[in-house]
């Protein structure tokens, strides 16, 4: 199996009342697919375009694993997971190249939150 960058990540909106979390091998793309609303989806619906966590995965497999474990977990732990990079809750997309790569460690574990 080839491998390829692979991101999963969480949206929410202006007034961060809302997280998605998702998967994509092309972030950029999916981020302005979530933003021009291009589909009738649940992130149109509740207007999730404001990216508070990423995180880069070269295994497919490792990415699905990780948008799983997340999808479980309890909004606290969630909100907890992004506050340990990102406390002020920025968009992330804002302004790629001022931002710390938060993606270039591995998934969070147990331990991590």
């Amino acid at each position: 199996m080839r491998n390829h960058d692979y991101w999963v990540y969480i949206l929410t909106n202006k007034h961060c009342t809302t997280l998605y979390i998702g998967i994509t091998n092309n972030i950029a793309r999916r981020l302005n697919q979530h933003r021009r609303g291009e589909a009738e989806s649940f992130t149109k619906r509740y207007h999730l375009n404001r990216l508070v966590w990423i995180e880069r995965f070269r295994n497919v497999r490792d990415a699905i694993a990780c948008e799983k474990k997340l999808k479980g977990w309890r909004r606290s732990r969630k909100m907890a997971l992004i506050e340990q990079t990102n406390p002020r809750w920025l968009d992330l997309s804002d302004d790629w190249e001022q931002q710390p790569k938060f993606y270039d460690h591995p998934w969070p574990t147990e331990e991590m939150i």
